[in-house]
């Protein structure tokens, strides 16, 4: 009598974390161009089929690991006010997204290849594009939630937090230090009147 040794398969939510780690670790260290998919799913250690069958391309995964970054923030965010009983200082907000900023150099240099790749072909612009806009709108919401007091609504607040996560995150990047600590958080005070 033969016995089947039934496959264990792994659980999709744990392929597909593997390979969006995977992803990010190859964009990292080879750029998004010098990335290809069996580099990828030889990182992730499955196969070529596994990462399609999770993600349709390079581009599906840049965008997972975009919306994994917004998601990260936004919990992070919510924490923080949860922490504090109902709102965060500014202080502590800059704190955070400044720490969220200095932490993620492998993300801040793929999101600007991205953004440059999406600069220069229409058809990755569009769908980038229309990723933005459910990204500020995401961002607005979690603005809302803090009900932050400003003269800036929260789509004009949110245009500005992310312009300048990706102004200093330039600016820290290209010359370490230069960036005060408590920058993201001495204008978010500016604006705002709060704490």
């Amino acid at each position: 009598m033969t016995t089947v040794n039934p496959r264990i398969r792994t659980p999709r939510r744990e392929v597909r974390k593997a390979v969006l780690a995977a992803a990010m670790s190859e964009f990292a260290g080879k750029g998004f161009a010098g990335t290809t998919i069996d580099a990828i799913a030889d990182a992730a250690g499955f196969t070529k089929g596994a990462v399609y069958s999770n993600f349709g391309s390079k581009d599906d995964l840049f965008f997972a690991l975009l919306d994994q970054q917004i998601a990260h923030r936004i919990d992070a965010v919510t924490a923080l006010a949860r922490a504090a009983g109902t709102q965060p200082t500014m202080k502590a907000l800059g704190e955070l997204l400044t720490r969220g900023l200095l932490d993620n150099r492998d993300w801040q240099t793929l999101f600007t290849e991205y953004w440059l790749r999406a600069m220069r072909d229409e058809t990755v612009r569009e769908r980038f594009v229309e990723h933005r806009r459910a990204v500020r709108v995401a961002i607005e919401d979690a603005i809302r939630h803090l009900e932050i007091e400003s003269d800036l609504d929260p789509a004009a607040m949110t245009v500005l937090v992310l312009a300048l996560n990706s102004g200093m995150s330039i600016e820290e990047f290209t010359d370490p230090g230069i960036v005060p600590p408590d920058l993201f958080g001495t204008v978010l005070q500016a604006i705002t009147r709060q704490p």
